[in-house]
């Protein structure tokens, strides 16, 4: 017989097996090591336009940004591009999120669907939503239609994607097993299809948050009087450096923001998920 001590190992050499232990960090310190990365960035936008690398015709230094911040704020002209770009942004990802969504519920959970619907998207996911800029002009204008549809396209096809996945993954025992108590296929979906594609729903959401950032820069060169987009027309036009630094941290900060919305979505929906195999919490 093999004995085993109090420390868990064995006395013919080998070691008991244990399982792995997850420690949890604490909150300042994962914000803490979050926060490395933009401070290392912002040290070295700091020390290149210290020592000249960066003149301020090709960047400020981050003083002369901070200026503008409160130049931009203080007249008002920052918060009110920011609320028409978010405007746009918002109404843009709303209507892609739904239009994903009901065509990856479809294309997943239909063959029908499938067999009518996946090509054709698949087609189309396949062609640059910037290459639609000019295209959208003409059927829309340059009104805020273009704009808001733009983002709506570009949105569309990542929560598609996604959504199409997570639904076929869903097990088909399950569904079977829901079918036998009768219940529809409405129902099916929203007890038991959409719980189990979540992972998937809340990928397709992060992709499609992000997106609609980018589709929004896109959108805002369209003719725009308004907007973040305005405001970096109207600095390239007068060479300010420190309010395109300025715009260009507002869509970056926008972005993150998004990141982080979707994160906490993910705790509060799936509290289970960890960082990753092996990893600690």
């Amino acid at each position: 017989m093999t004995a085993v001590t109090d420390e868990g190992e064995r006395t013919d050499g080998l070691v008991a097996p244990r399982p792995p232990v997850r420690r949890a960090r604490p909150r300042t310190y994962v914000v803490t090591v979050r926060a490395l990365g933009p401070v290392a960035l912002l040290a070295l936008w700091w020390a290149s336009s210290a020592t000249g690398l960066l003149t301020p015709d090709v960047l400020a230094s981050p003083p002369p940004v901070l200026d503008a911040v409160g130049e931009l704020w203080g007249n008002g002209q920052l918060p009110d591009a920011l609320a028409t770009s978010l405007t746009r942004s918002g109404l843009g990802l709303v209507i892609g999120l739904a239009a994903g969504l009901v065509l990856g519920i479809t294309t997943g959970f239909t063959r029908l669907g499938d067999e009518l619907l996946d090509s054709s998207l698949q087609t189309l996911r396949t062609i640059p939503f910037l290459s639609l800029v000019p295209l959208f002009m003409v059927w829309f204008g340059i009104n805020e239609t273009a704009k808001i549809l733009l983002i709506a396209v570009a949105t569309t096809f990542p929560m598609y994607v996604s959504t199409t996945g997570g639904v076929r993954d869903t097990d088909r025992k399950l569904v079977e097993a829901m079918r036998s108590f009768g219940l529809g296929r409405l129902a099916i979906v929203r007890q038991v299809v959409l719980p189990g594609a979540l992972p998937s729903l809340l990928a397709g959401l992060r992709l499609s948050m992000t997106l609609s950032v980018i589709a929004l820069i896109a959108a805002e060169e369209i003719n725009a009087t308004e907007g973040i987009g305005y405001l970096m027309s109207q600095a390239q036009s007068y060479a300010r450096t420190d309010v395109l630094a300025v715009c260009i941290l507002v869509y970056g900060l926008l972005g993150l923001t998004a990141d982080v919305f979707v994160r906490g979505l993910e705790r509060i929906l799936m509290p289970w998920r960890t960082a990753g195999p092996g990893g600690t919490t």
